[in-house]
Parts: C-alpha cells; sequence; structure tokens
C-alpha cells in the first residue's frame, strides 16, 4: 500500500488546488514532498518546523477534509519536519509529528437578544464592552482521544466520554462524572470530550472551566451586582465542563448558583460534564440535593494503570514530541513510577532536557540518576513487577515462567531470588510478594528469603548473581 502515496498526495493536491490562491498554493503545498503511507497514515515531509506550525494554523482543516475523502475516516495526517539538512547531507535529519487541529476547539461568536435587559450579559470570561459574546472554550488541542491511552484502568470513562462527544446532551450519560486519583487523565479525557464535540458539531458552544475559576467568577458577580448576567451566560452553553468540581465543598452560594444552572442545562438537553477526586458518596461539604443530580447520570473512574498501559503512554508521549527513547529507559520509567501519569511525563520530560541541555545520552544509568532528584520517594521503592523483570532479564527467563507452577531449578532460584529482593527492597507485605509470584503463601516467601541468604553464604557463584541483580536494581 505505502507505493500509492505518491498517487495518493497528487489526488490531495487536485482538490487543495481548486480551493486556494495560487500564489498560497506554491508558497506551501508544492515543496511538500509525500514519504509514505502505511496503515491509513499518510507521511508528508516539510521543509521546516516554521512550515509546519504554519500549516497547521492555516490549512489543518483543509488537509483533514482531503485526507479523509482519499483514505476514508481512519484516514490521518503525519509530519516529517526536516530539522537539518546540508548538500553535503543527503539523509537529512527529520522528527515525526502528528496532525492535531487547534482551530477545531474554537467556539464561534453567541449571539445575544439586545433586549433581553437594559445592560447585555456580560462575558465572565473576556473584557466587558463588546457586542459579540465571544467564549473561548478554553480547550487544550494536545488533549485528544487521539492522544489517549485506552486501558483496563480507564476503559469504562473513555467508551462514555466518546459516547457523549458522538451525542451530547442524546445520552443517558448526563452529567458524566469522571472521577479517579491525581495524575490519572481525568482533565485530558475531559478536555478530548470537548474537542470531539467541536470536531462534529462546530457550531455547539463548549466550555470547559475549573471550579476554582467558577467560584471566583461567582463571587465578582456578586460583588459587582451582576449575579444574573453570570447565571444567563453560563445557561447558554452547549457542553459545559467542569474540572475538580469537588472544590465547591463547603461553598453554600457557589452550590446554590451551580444547581441552577445544571438544573436549566440538563432540563434543555445540554451536556455536562464533571471531573472529580472522588465519587459522588464521598464527597463531604456538598449539598444532597446536587449530589443527587451528580449521580443522574454515569460516575466512571479512573484507575492506576497497569505497566503495559503505562510504556503505551510513553509511547504515544514520545511520538506526540517526535522523539525517540531506548526501550529499557522507557521500561525503567514504567516500572519506576507506577501511581501517576502526570509525574512519568515530567520525569521523560526533565530527562531529557538533562540529556540535551548537558550534552549526555539518554542511558538507563542516567534516568536512574534523574528519578532518584525527580521523584525521590517513589523511586527509592522500586516495585516487585520491576524486581522479578530484572531477574528475568538476568537469568533470559520469560516473566511468566517465573509466576507459573513449575519447579524447575533454574526457574525456582530465579522465583526465589525475586522474593528476597522484593523483602529487602519494597514495603510490601509477604502475601503480596507471593501473589506476585504465582500464589505462594507468606510461608513460601520466607523460606525462600532463607534459602537465598544461605546460598549466598556458601555458593561463590550464587553470591556474583546477587551482587550482579543489586547493582542492576539499586538506584545510584
Amino acid at each position: 500500500m505505502s507505493a500509492n502515496h505518491e498517487a495518493i498526495w497528487n489526488s490531495c493536491l487536485k482538490v487543495i488546488k481548486d480551493n486556494l490562491p495560487i500564489q498560497a498554493y506554491k508558497t506551501w503545498f508544492e515543496p511538500i514532498v509525500p514519504v509514505k503511507l502505511e496503515n491509513n497514515v499518510l507521511t508528508i515531509q516539510v521543509p521546516s518546523h516554521f512550515f509546519y506550525e504554519w500549516l497547521e494554523e492555516h490549512y489543518i482543516t483543509l488537509l483533514k477534509k482531503v485526507i479523509k475523502k482519499e483514505l476514508g475516516q481512519e484516514g490521518h495526517l503525519e509530519y516529517s519536519i526536516v530539522m537539518e539538512n546540508s548538500a553535503s547531507n543527503s539523509n537529512p535529519y527529520t522528527v515525526k509529528l502528528p496532525a492535531s487541529n487547534k482551530k477545531a476547539v474554537k467556539n464561534a461568536p453567541v449571539n445575544m437578544p439586545l433586549n433581553i435587559s437594559d445592560n447585555p450579559i456580560k462575558n465572565p470570561f473576556i473584557i466587558p464592552g463588546l457586542k459579540k459574546v465571544h467564549v473561548d472554550s478554553n480547550l487544550n488541542p494536545a488533549y485528544s482521544f487521539e492522544n489517549f491511552v485506552e486501558g483496563d484502568c480507564n476503559r469504562l470513562a473513555r467508551s462514555a466520554g466518546y459516547a457523549v462527544a458522538n451525542k451530547p446532551g442524546g445520552t443517558a450519560f448526563n452529567p458524566l462524572l469522571i472521577y479517579g486519583g491525581v495524575g490519572l487523565g481525568k482533565t485530558h479525557l475531559a478536555h478530548s470530550i470537548g474537542i470531539g464535540v467541536k470536531n462534529q458539531f462546530p457550531n455547539k458552544t463548549v466550555l470547559y472551566v475549573s471550579s476554582e475559576k467558577f467560584a471566583h467568577q461567582f463571587i465578582d458577580a456578586v460583588r459587582n451586582q451582576t449575579t444574573n448576567d453570570f447565571i444567563h451566560f453560563y445557561q447558554m452553553i452547549d457542553v459545559l465542563i467542569i474540572d475538580d468540581v469537588q472544590f465547591f465543598s463547603g461553598k453554600e452560594k457557589t452550590q446554590d448558583v451551580f444547581f441552577h444552572i445544571f438544573n436549566h442545562l440538563h432540563q434543555n438537553g445540554k451536556q455536562i460534564i464533571l471531573t472529580s477526586d472522588k465519587p459522588p458518596v464521598e464527597m463531604q461539604g456538598m449539598e444532597q440535593r446536587l449530589l443527587s443530580r451528580f449521580k443522574w447520570g454515569l460516575s466512571a473512574d479512573l484507575s492506576t494503570p497497569d505497566l503495559e498501559t503505562r510504556i503505551a503512554i510513553m509511547e504515544k508521549k514520545m511520538y506526540g514530541s517526535g522523539i525517540e527513547l531506548p526501550r529499557e529507559v522507557v521500561e525503567y520509567l514504567a516500572y519506576s513510577i507506577n501511581t501517576n501519569i502526570r509525574e512519568m511525563e515530567g520525569a521523560m520530560t526533565s530527562l531529557l532536557a538533562q540529556a540535551s541541555l548537558n550534552k549526555k545520552a539518554i542511558t538507563l544509568d542516567l534516568a536512574k540518576q534523574m528519578i532518584d532528584k525527580f521523584v525521590k520517594n517513589t523511586a527509592r521503592e522500586v516495585s516487585i513487577d520491576y524486581i522479578q523483570k530484572v531477574v528475568c532479564d538476568y537469568f533470559d527467563l520469560p516473566i511468566e515462567m517465573l509466576k507459573s507452577k513449575t519447579r524447575k531449578r533454574e526457574v525456582v532460584q530465579a522465583r526465589q531470588i525475586s522474593m528476597y529482593f522484593s523483602k529487602k527492597m519494597t514495603k510490601s507485605s509477604l502475601a503480596s510478594i507471593g501473589a506476585h509470584c504465582g500464589g505462594k503463601d507468606h510461608a513460601t516467601v520466607l523460606h525462600a528469603c532463607r534459602t537465598v541468604i544461605n546460598l549466598s553464604e556458601t555458593d561463590k557463584q550464587f553470591r556474583v548473581y546477587l551482587e550482579d541483580l543489586e547493582k542492576k536494581l539499586t538506584i545510584q
């Protein structure tokens, strides 16, 4: 299929040429070179990063339309950006970046009836005095469904969000409440839904706002005696996204005004999306009438992602940034930071910065040094999963074998060593360690630890194994 990339791009150019002035076409589209077509992703090479940004800002809507026309709904565009080129270099250094659509998240101006009152409704997001109310959606184009990695930890929430994006206000998921711990993707998913709505329904007014900002705007409205304007403004939104709604706790007046806005939107078939760090039943300091409305729709939780999902998130982040990291470094980061996606992505950014600013190669040793400083508490204690992987890699065994019932000598030895290091390096209980090793009980774990200690005192080769593994597991 990759052989057709030039024909596909030529077909795209014919449509583009008919829709643009000739000078714009010559300047921005003639220099583009089609590179490949793979899995419905057309890669085009552009001469510079500025060129890429200009296309994204001015022509991405047209580009996406012609790509979908030629490749179908699954068709996507990817840029190969020339970062370094010279006459002596026949293979220029390039980076790959996926196409985004920043313009799609912008709302159209909202027309307001002039006879609503003597004073026009004030938009709390802009300086007053404009004739038309321009509502900034506040959506981040980077937080799209395409950049959201699905796993067992978030499948329900993501599927519900996707359904809402396809039919805002027309599903049983209204309101949609997404809850979970810090850094697990609540805000990302909320933005994704808003972006999905804007892509399919450009005329709908979407607004993302944090609960704190909502509360401050309400306080300003009370102070300026414009509470009615504040309420009317929010009542004209088609899709309202409130982030961290638990911060309304204890704010009785704010809860009261939100209750009336909520009722109006819900009764008029508008979509409401809320995020919280806890489910409604655990929210303290919230009015019962508001909590009961939170339960009307669907409450979907985001749990801690498993190892495979964390690795997939890292790979997606790398792809979106046009960078590559060694596989062992990606695995180490995913193993070491296992509770917070935001922290994991921050660690990767810090690692890249340290490598580029200090002109060092990105290696496993550099990753260990950086993580120790960046997330000291998290990295000090390696996970049982990571210990098992290092042990299995060292003895060249599949990790499934370690967790099986087999009594082969080399497997038993690796299993006992992983139990020994898990007890020594983690705070996990003996029962938890045993559960990770194929459902063994705490007595088996204790026996394994004693066996390893005894062997290390009598077997020189075995002692070498332990020393090597400890070096690999210990963060410098």
